[in-house]
């Protein structure tokens, strides 16, 4: 009996030894309930779907290149797969896969993939934002639409493009007032937005921020709320209506089986959208079913490839024709977007990354 202990106690620390560590870098707190959340939901989907692979995080981690010795400090602990979740840290990820060739590098949200053991990752989240339009469009009754927005990056600006395109389709006399808070993660910030917002008329608010303020705040107030990253219900039983969320585990699952098994190939940019179940729109009750049927009917077209947000005719803010009819943009354009369509209240600031 002695010795089958033994053994398996040997087995055990043997097997802790072969574990495959992943590492993840987050931009906030896993208690946000937006962004960080969500990929911190992912990373655990990792842990009780891939057997063999033992986790990590490192939270708060400052947005720029100062995230490179968080990078080093999990390469020394012997994390071989890394998962840097956030704009800012695209330069840092970079510069530690051209140093540490025998690590598997993963970045969120950026646009390089160099080198090989470098990759660039990402969801249409555009996709459930456009549903997600459709759905403040039937709902409002003022017209005015309030979007809390963070930082005027072309990723913040075509979600919120495809959120006014889906109120537009529903709803062309509406528009949506946009406000920035110039950081991804500061609820003060985003209470104060919403604010404005509802006592500027808006009775829909919705958000590409991190925390749950907006739609706390829109609770508070008695007007409809539309989250974003992760079902934020919990804060708004009465008034939340829907978000458009994320799913990354479907994608850390894929990754790091196929680098276990051998067959990923690396490099590259991965950009899947709802037929891949990495993005998705989740609705409560609170919304009609009325509503709920015109948002699956578009879900159908999309997965199917039969419809796409952004297929002209496209106009921007001063009248300019963008996209010519029948025509859908490209993904060089998508990712490149600087401009707004012409439902949407207020300008772009210039940006700070």
């Amino acid at each position: 009996m002695r010795k089958l202990m033994a053994f398996a106690i040997i087995a055990l620390v043997l097997s802790l030894f072969a574990a495959v560590k992943v590492g993840f870098l987050y931009v906030g707190p896993v208690g946000d309930f937006g962004w960080t959340y969500a990929h911190d939901l992912g990373r655990r989907y990792l842990e009780d779907h891939v057997p063999g692979v033992v986790t990590t995080y490192i939270e708060n981690v400052p947005d720029s290149i100062e995230s490179y010795r968080y990078i080093e400090d999990l390469v020394k602990k012997g994390y071989k797969i890394i998962f840097t979740t956030s704009f800012g840290f695209m330069d840092a990820t970079a510069q530690a896969a051209k140093k540490y060739k025998d690590v598997y590098f993963f970045h969120c949200s950026g646009y390089k993939h160099f080198p090989p053991n470098f990759t660039a990752y990402f969801g249409r989240m555009y996709q459930p934002s456009f549903l997600a339009g459709l759905v403040a469009g039937m709902m409002t009754k003022t017209g005015k639409i309030g979007y809390v927005a963070p930082i005027p990056i072309p990723e913040v600006i075509r979600i919120t493009n495809a959120f006014a395109l889906g109120v537009k389709v529903v709803n062309p006399k509406a528009r949506v007032h946009v406000v920035w808070t110039g950081g991804w993660f500061d609820p003060a910030k985003e209470r104060e937005a919403a604010i404005a917002l509802i006592e500027g008329g808006a009775d829909v608010i919705a958000q590409q921020t991190d925390s749950a303020a907006p739609v706390e705040t829109a609770e508070e107030k008695g007007v409809y709320s539309i989250g974003y990253n992760s079902d934020m219900r919990a804060f708004g039983p009465s008034y939340y209506l829907a978000a458009p969320i994320w799913n990354w585990g479907v994608y850390y699952t894929k990754v790091v089986k196929e680098i276990m098994d051998g067959s990923y190939q690396g490099g590259g940019f991965y950009w899947g959208g709802m037929e891949d179940g990495i993005v998705e729109i989740s609705m409560t009750d609170n919304v009609p079913e009325r509503v709920k049927a015109v948002v699956e009917a578009f879900k159908e077209l999309i997965v199917e490839g039969k419809f796409d947000p952004f297929t002209g005719p496209l106009y921007d803010q001063s009248g300019k024709l963008r996209i010519e009819a029948g025509k859908r943009m490209s993904d060089d354009a998508l990712l490149s977007m600087d401009w707004f369509v012409d439902n949407i209240v207020g300008e772009i600031p210039k940006a700070e990354h």
